[in-house]
């Protein structure tokens, strides 16, 4: 599925409406084999229906289907991948992944970026900057509604909770960035020290613009 602004990270969730002819045959095929696809963000700068190189897999966690043929339903992301060659394009796209496996990092540095990270999301939150998305709690892998909007404070206990540095750069990134762009650079970014580096140029850049803004 290409969708314009759409980021699907690994652990989080996207909440999807489905109600194109072609995205309905899809869920169908999907619910009834392994319950994936992928989404992408559409290539930025086009008004074609391209797909971004890198896109999310996602696991379907729940669907509910309406009279008039529509659905709702919550996708969690599993891994980013890499589209491939086109299988398909009729009545949906299809195409070969290939999954990006993480490299090794090195501990103490990506541990360090880890926390300048909470230190921005601290300072972000004191500036009173929006949050996005909504994350995936652990301590709930049977959503059956969307999730509520999550507070600052749970951001950052949940950033603390997460001793994973890849999944926090993730979910991190879902929640604060506002850009398209900036979410599509994360996802794109596999190696983890790179990953946090740019997040913190994101939130850098963000902070010092709002700073700037409300400057007298």
């Amino acid at each position: 599925m290409t969708l314009p602004n759409a980021t699907l990270f690994p652990q989080a969730l996207l909440p999807l409406y489905i109600f194109e002819p072609r995205y309905r045959q899809m869920l169908a095929d999907a619910l009834h084999s392994n319950r994936m696809f992928s989404v992408a963000m559409q290539r930025l700068g086009t008004s074609r229906e391209t797909p971004a190189p890198v896109a999310g897999l996602g696991l379907i966690r729940v669907s509910v289907g309406h009279r008039d043929g529509t659905s709702h339903l919550i996708l969690q992301g599993l891994a980013r991948v890499e589209l491939e060659e086109a299988v398909r394009y009729k009545p949906y796209r299809i195409q070969r992944i290939r999954a990006l496996p993480t490299p090794p990092c090195d501990n103490v540095k990506v541990d360090a970026l880890v926390a300048k990270v909470r230190e921005l999301l601290e300072e972000r939150i004191s500036l009173g900057l929006p949050l996005g998305p909504p994350l995936m709690p652990p301590s709930n892998p049977e959503p059956t509604t969307p999730p509520p909007p999550v507070s600052p404070k749970e951001i950052l206990h949940y950033l603390d909770s997460i001793s994973d540095p890849e999944q926090a750069a993730d979910l991190v990134s879902c929640a604060v960035l506002p850009g398209a762009a900036e979410r599509q650079t994360i996802l794109e970014t596999v190696d983890v020290e790179a990953r946090l580096r740019r997040l913190i140029s994101f939130l850098l850049a963000e902070i010092r613009k709002k700073r700037k803004g409300t400057e007298p």
